[in-house]
C-alpha cells in the first residue's frame, strides 16, 4: 500500500471542495456557455434549409472524415481525464503526459477542422453564400474558439506544472480545465449529430 502524505490529502481535499467559490463561478459560465450554444443550434435549425439554390450538408459533409475527428476529440477527452487520475496522485510526470497528449489531439483537431473551413472557402462555399453555411461556419466556428482557448488554457497550466507547481490550487484549476474540455467533447457531440449526420441524410 502506498502511503499519501496527510498535507498531500489535505490538499487534494481542499482543491475539490464543492462549495469552492471559484468552482461555482465557473459552472455560472458554464451555463452561460450553454445558452450561447443552445442558441447557435437554433439558428441553425432556422436557417439550415436556406441554402438558396446552394450545396447542403448532403453535398459538403464527409461522414467519415467527421468521424475521424470526433474520435479524436473523444480520445483527447480520456486522456484529460487520465490526467486529472494522475492529479490527484501527485505523479507530475504522469500529468505533464496525459496532458501533452490531450494537447496534442486536440491541435490536430482544430488543425483538421480548420483544413475543412478551408477547403469549404476554396471551393466557393464560404458563410456569405447562404444562410445554412452563416449558420454553419459561426456554430462550428465558435466551437472551434473554444477549442483554440482550451489548448491556450493547457498549455499555460503544463508550463506551470512543469516548474514544480502542483498545489490544491494548481490541481482546481485543473479541475476546472478538465470540466471546459469536457464539456466542449459534449457540445461536438451534438454538432456531430445534429449538423453532420442529419445533415448528410438530407434531414
Amino acid at each position: 500500500m502506498i502511503n499519501v502524505p496527510a498535507t498531500q490529502n489535505t490538499e487534494v481535499i481542499k482543491a475539490y471542495e464543492p462549495d469552492s467559490k471559484t468552482m461555482l463561478g465557473f459552472w455560472v459560465y458554464i451555463m452561460t456557455d450553454c445558452v450561447l450554444f443552445a442558441s447557435l443550434f437554433a439558428v441553425y435549425a432556422v436557417l439550415h434549409k436556406n441554402t438558396f439554390g446552394g450545396p447542403s450538408g448532403r453535398d459538403l459533409f464527409s461522414p467519415s472524415y467527421v468521424l475521424v475527428e470526433t474520435l479524436i476529440l473523444l480520445t483527447s477527452s480520456f486522456t484529460c481525464g487520465l490526467a486529472m487520475l494522475a492529479a490527484a496522485r501527485g505523479a507530475r510526470k504522469s500529468v505533464l503526459t496525459w496532458f501533452g497528449a490531450t494537447f496534442l489531439l486536440g491541435f490536430s483537431f482544430l488543425v483538421m477542422e480548420v483544413t475543412e473551413f478551408s477547403k469549404l472557402v476554396r471551393d466557393g462555399d464560404s458563410w456569405h453564400r447562404s444562410g445554412f453555411l452563416s449558420s454553419y461556419f459561426t456554430l462550428v466556428g465558435t466551437h472551434g474558439l473554444h477549442i483554440t482557448i482550451g489548448l491556450l488554457w493547457i498549455a499555460v497550466l503544463m508550463t506551470k506544472i512543469s516548474r514544480g507547481n502542483m498545489d490544491a490550487n494548481m490541481i482546481r484549476k485543473m479541475t476546472l480545465l478538465s470540466l471546459f474540455w469536457h464539456f466542449l467533447d459534449i457540445i461536438w457531440i451534438f454538432i456531430f449529430t445534429i449538423v453532420y449526420m442529419l445533415g448528410v441524410i438530407g434531414v
